[in-house]
């Protein structure tokens, strides 16, 4: 797989582990980045221990890089990361706030050293609170503490989490993109020519992921309906469908898509155009969601759900039958819809990974 070497040159000192910042690290050294993962000798990241999962966990988020053993409690240690530090244009610092800063190693230090280096922090809850600031974060904690588990499923439901590490996942990401942004800002004709500090978070990162909802309780201070498997257009064709072999998502968020929707279907048309409202044009909406809801319900229950997927498609509807990550992983690699990337070898586990979702054509 072609991915552009736009990072070649950036070196990068990377003090980070298990799955956020490290993450943000690998995406940079996919892009060509010089990165030097910094472990405690004799211990090094948790990732690296334990199941075979795990230690292919370790290659899908650190492939690329360097490893370097090295003791930060040590005066040699410290002396080792400076010398890293005086050449470095990135410092990735994935600990608690204050840990590296106790070892005369945090960010006035470093900036002294490097006013060049651009010294990134990536914690549960950033730096701007005194309050949170050393509070330690897990992706479930955060999911709880921003409400993201209270926007997952129905009005009466418990918390449900999001099934994946969804909030570690996107910190790393908004961290790479943020390192990325600052490179280019120190860079460009015009730019600053110095280095800066980031703060990302994964509180901040989980509000990124549910954006219009929490531009919603920020504006209006009221918490978005809980809607369970509905869209996000609220349209009653928009939701998951019980069919006779599983289920199936449909997406006819628009009265015309839903005319197609029941063209396809070949059911009531009369009977559910006469539960819809008019949007003006906008999302569709019902009088009667439930009783919509239901009518549709009953006309999808006893169909195949991979014949509805191909036949609703056809019709200008979107919809999938739901699969397991596995399944769609294997269609997708037969299809050639997926080209999985190969990473490790040699002293890390082998694994395939779906590269870092995006493609270049040149």
């Amino acid at each position: 797989m072609f991915l552009p070497q736009a990072l070649a040159g950036v070196r990068v000192i990377d003090f980070s582990h298990v799955i956020a910042g490290p993450f943000a690290s690998f995406h940079l050294a996919q892009m060509g980045a010089d990165v030097v993962k910094v472990e405690k000798p004799g211990a090094g990241d948790v990732m690296r221990h334990g199941s075979e999962t795990a230690a292919r966990s370790f290659t899908a988020f650190n492939a690329g890089k360097q490893f370097r053993d090295i003791d930060i409690a040590t005066d040699a240690g410290r002396d080792e990361v400076r010398a890293l530090v005086r050449d470095a244009d990135i410092l990735l610092d994935n600990y608690r706030p204050g840990v590296l800063a106790r070892h005369g190693l945090g960010h006035e230090a470093m900036r002294a050293l490097n006013p060049r280096l651009i010294y990134c922090a990536i914690s549960g809850y950033g730096y701007s609170s005194d309050a949170h600031r050393e509070r330690g974060a897990y992706d479930h904690v955060v999911q709880a503490a921003t409400g993201m588990a209270m926007m997952a499923g129905a009005t009466n439901d418990p918390p449900i989490k999001t099934g994946f590490p969804v909030i570690d996942a996107a910190t790393g990401i908004i961290g790479a993109l943020a390192m990325v942004s600052a490179l280019r800002e120190r860079d460009r004709e015009g730019g600053s020519g110095r280095g800066c500090f980031l703060d990302i978070s994964m509180w901040g990162a989980s509000l990124q992921l549910m954006y219009p909802f929490a531009c919603e309780a920020l504006s209006t201070g009221q918490n978005p309906p809980r809607v369970g498997n509905q869209a996000y257009s609220g349209s009653p064709a928009s939701d998951m469908f019980a069919c006779a072999d599983g289920w199936i998502a449909i997406g006819a968020n628009t009265p015309a898509q839903i005319g197609k929707l029941v063209a396809a279907l070949g059911t009531d048309a009369p009977a559910l155009q006469s539960l819809l409202s008019d949007t003006g044009g906008g999302f569709a909406r019902s009088s009667n969601p439930q009783q919509f809801k239901s009518l549709l319900g009953e006309a999808l229950r006893n169909r195949c759900g991979a014949d509805l997927e191909q036949v609703l498609n056809q019709a200008g509807v979107p919809a999938a039958r739901v699969r397991t990550l596995a399944e769609f992983a294997q269609e997708a690699v037969h299809s050639g819809l997926l080209q999985p990337q190969t990473l490790g070898g040699d002293e890390l586990a082998a694994v395939q990974t779906p590269g870092l979702g995006w493609q270049v054509q040149v």
